[in-house]
């Protein structure tokens, strides 16, 4: 075999591959002698058909093997053999002539073919010393818990059929449809939808025309959807609701007790008060967490500054770009609406995909240094997570699938592979914890703000919509650091998010 290199640029390779007709041949005979003692042929003894005969009948499917076994060996043997790591699997260039791949397949020729890849930058990871973070604490006073613990027992209050009219904190259970310009919307429908008035799950001037209602009435009642409302088609827009109400019902007391959290399968209250403290304190741990990590990855990306692959920063933009424009889609929105234009938010998601490369690189490197892997039993703890996470008639289903598709199983191990990565590098540089209020916890960082989700960036953001992962070296993958999320408000619901 003669091994070329014809292409040497930047981080680009090409590698001209000839075997000789003779080693093909050599392969083939090699081949065609092993299966004269397997194969059955009319005619013939077991063992006694002439190679000759055999060539004739599988020569060129056997030939079809021997070239798949040399692409599928020398590909990965050249490039470790030069002391190279591709960042993607290679492009392997062969004849498109058809006259001549019959000629390789009767091994009437050599059999000559080009890989074309990029290779991983050498990677020099620096001390780690000068790298600090502030990690936010906030620890949830007890009054917290005791809010949510009343907001969860709300759920299991119980509520008693009245024939008097509605009034703040009744449930009325209704029936409506939804119309902008006399016309009925998409999503705009509902039937025996149970609302308590005054909970401001629908949109602002909804639950107040109810007030006064009884079972049996119908009302027509005018409201606006709110300039900021979640489908954009709707923001902003007057519409009318159609309304029947079935039933007014008057609340329970409430009642926060050891049976109360009987009710909701618990065993005591103090129990309940447990979970929901565990409960709250993840969810700002989560936060804190991911602002620590933010920061961590701005500091690496300041500290490391290398030509990126380009496949692979193409890769990772067309999977920002594609969630950009589902996500402008599904809000009905515009890139103009976003108060930018398409090529301003591509110049960005590419800056954001080069960045995102080469973060998950050095990461990466990081990890393989230090010896970072995901154990089978993490793994298998990762993939039941992930399978709860679907209904339960598709858990099966869905289990099936990770098992039988490497590549869906190495995307899950992407993610654990990073956060072990993340908590090894968190116990190398220094990190100050300082006691912080709730909503300094919970504000935005307009500078440095990522998200899991893509969305058109305004102009006035820096780093807008930090997508979920990039394919680093290895197979493994590098989540970028996710926006601390503000606590979700109450939905505005009328007709359901009407989206």
């Amino acid at each position: 075999m003669q091994v070329t290199e014809t292409l040497n640029s930047g981080l680009k390779r090409e590698i001209k591959v000839t075997v000789p007709a003779g080693d093909m041949e050599a392969k083939l005979m090699a081949r065609l002698t092993d299966a004269r003692d397997k194969v059955r042929i009319n005619g013939f003894r077991p063992g006694k058909v002439p190679v000759q005969h055999l060539r004739k009948v599988y020569g060129k499917s056997f030939m079809a093997e021997v070239v798949n076994e040399i692409l599928n060996d020398s590909t990965r043997s050249i490039i470790t053999g030069r002391g190279e790591k591709a960042a993607m699997q290679p492009e392997v260039i062969m004849t498109e002539d058809e006259k001549e791949a019959e000629k390789i397949l009767a091994g009437g020729s050599d059999f000559e073919f080009s890989l074309n890849y990029e290779v991983i930058p050498p990677i020099e990871i620096k001390d780690f010393s000068d790298i600090k973070v502030t990690r936010q604490v906030y620890d949830v006073p007890d009054t917290e818990v005791e809010d949510q613990v009343k907001r969860v027992a709300e759920s299991a209050r119980s509520y008693e059929p009245k024939t008097g009219k509605a009034a703040e904190g009744d449930r009325v259970s209704i029936d409506y449809v939804g119309k902008i310009g006399g016309e009925a919307f998409a999503g705009g429908a509902g039937t025996d939808q149970l609302l308590v008035l005054g909970s401001k799950e629908f949109i602002p001037g909804f639950e107040d025309q109810l007030i006064g209602t009884k079972a049996g009435d119908e009302k027509q009642i005018t409201v606006t959807f709110p300039e900021n409302y979640q489908a954009a088609h709707l923001a902003g827009k007057e519409a009318t609701f159609d309304v029947t109400v079935k039933e007014v019902s008057a609340p329970g007391e409430l009642e926060v007790n050891d049976e109360t959290a009987k009710n909701l399968g618990l065993e005591s209250l103090e129990r309940l008060r447990e979970i929901v403290r565990g409960q709250i304190e993840n969810q700002f741990g989560s936060m804190t967490r991911q602002k620590v990590k933010r920061q961590l990855l701005d500091q690496l990306d300041a500290s490391y500054s290398f030509e990126a692959p380009s496949k692979l920063v193409e890769a990772e933009f067309n999977s920002i770009w594609a969630q950009v424009n589902r996500d402008l889609e599904a809000a009905g929105r515009t890139f103009a609406d976003e108060e930018t234009t398409e090529e301003e938010a591509r110049a960005e998601y590419m800056r954001l995909a080069e960045r995102r490369v080469r973060l998950g690189l050095v990461l990466a490197e990081i990890g393989e240094k230090a010896g970072v892997t995901v154990s089978d039993e993490e793994l298998q703890r990762g993939l039941l997570e992930q399978v709860r996470r679907f209904p339960a008639n598709q858990q099966q289903e869905a289990l099936e699938f990770y098992r039988s598709n490497p590549e869906a199983i190495n995307a899950l191990r992407a993610p654990m592979f990073e956060e072990k990565v993340v908590d090894h590098l968190l116990g190398q540089i220094s990190v100050t914890d300082v006691k912080v209020g709730k909503e300094e916890l919970m504000a935005d960082d307009e500078e440095a703000e990522t998200t899991t989700k893509a969305k058109p960036a305004k102009k006035a953001a820096s780093k807008k919509a930090e997508a979920k992962v990039t394919e680093a070296k290895s197979g493994e993958a590098v989540d970028e650091a996710e926006e601390p999320k503000k606590k979700a408000a109450p939905k505005k619901k009328a007709a359901k998010e009407a989206e």
